[in-house]
């Protein structure tokens, strides 16, 4: 019997990557940069999955260049890359890797949030630059306390829950603000529910954990930054276009707020000429916020998984368009 053809368009952890390569007739994009949308668009004509990445449009064009086309499996838990009205539209299944980002991303917030109040990079960089030249000063890049602040987690999801649940160690109090009050985590984690423009007069550190949406595009604006305080800080790791960048740069190059922690941008990868890059008060990284050995693992092994069941008639564990399997059925 002939193997279902797949289109993987980056090289993935090998836990994943040679369940795939033994259970399907499989080709790899090998560079490190992503393929170019006519190469994707030239692979789907050709094959019955495609596997994909965030940075991976998949939109009508390639849809309507992809006749044998019958799953796309993400490897992310987002997937603001696939126009998934068209798939299923099309009959086309879109899998993502959900639920196993959760507490690396969550770290990975905390990273951020106590880099940027205790100012880590600027100390490494102070250093590297040889301006060290007196041992200790009361005044030396002097951070802002973690234990004993106000936290504000804007989307209580699994991401913005698992950061509530690491801020108990800090006697912090944690202020959230979501579409869905839960008010049995309210209980469980001691945590206060506020409208989102409260929470911002509030906080002292602000985490954005919201997925991208027409709803949540910019919500941070300059609006919202006017009402939060001099001395805060805000951290974004779930998606760029949250925040208005342009409003940012204004908000910390002026002192509306204290400072930023950024593993997403508007653009990625972000140019070199972007403004805030300029700030020492901003902590920057390159969308690795699930970036640790198990997690991308687990991630590449999801990805098979989704492949596999859907190829043995069963419904994928990680479906996104439901609509699609119900059709079916």
């Amino acid at each position: 019997m002939e193997k279902p053809r797949v289109y993987v368009t980056r090289e993935l952890p090998d836990r994943g990557m040679k369940t795939i390569k033994a259970t399907f007739e499989t080709e790899v994009w090998k560079e490190y940069a992503p393929p170019p949308k006519e190469v994707i668009v030239e692979k789907a004509r050709k094959v019955d999955a495609l596997v994909t990445l965030l940075s991976d449009k998949i939109d009508v064009e390639v849809f309507k260049e992809a006749p044998s086309l019958k799953i796309v499996s993400q490897y992310a838990v987002g997937f603001d890359n696939i126009d998934v009205q068209e798939a299923s539209k099309r009959g086309i299944c879109v899998t993502n890797t959900p639920e196993v980002l959760t507490e690396t991303t969550a770290d990975f917030a905390w990273a951020l949030l106590m880099a940027v109040a205790r100012r880590v990079v600027e100390a490494n960089e102070y250093i590297r630059a040889g301006k060290w030249k007196v041992g200790w000063h009361p005044s030396m890049l002097q951070g802002r306390d973690v234990y004993g602040s106000t936290l504000g987690i804007i989307g209580l999801g699994r991401i913005g829950a698992a950061i509530a649940k690491r801020a108990q160690g800090f006697g912090i109090r944690v202020l959230y603000s979501d579409v869905y009050r839960r008010q049995d985590l309210e209980k469980e984690m001691n945590i206060e529910y506020a409208e989102a423009d409260e929470l911002l007069r509030q906080a002292d550190f602000v985490t954005l954990n919201v997925p991208l949406l027409e709803s949540t595009h910019h919500f941070i604006n300059e609006k919202k930054l006017r009402l939060m305080k001099k001395t805060a800080c805000i951290i974004n790791n779930s998606r760029g276009p949250v925040i208005d960048e342009n409003a940012l740069y204004k908000a910390l190059k002026e002192g509306w707020i204290a400072g930023a922690g950024l593993d997403v941008f508007e653009k990625e990868p972000t140019p070199s000429t972007n403004l805030l890059l300029t700030l020492g008060n901003v902590v920057v990284a390159p969308h690795i916020s699930s970036s640790s050995f198990e997690t991308r693992s687990k991630m590449s092994e999801m990805v098979a998984q989704n492949l596999i069941a859907f190829f043995e008639g069963k419904v994928p564990p990680n479906l996104v368009n439901k609509d699609v399997a119900d059709s079916k059925n």
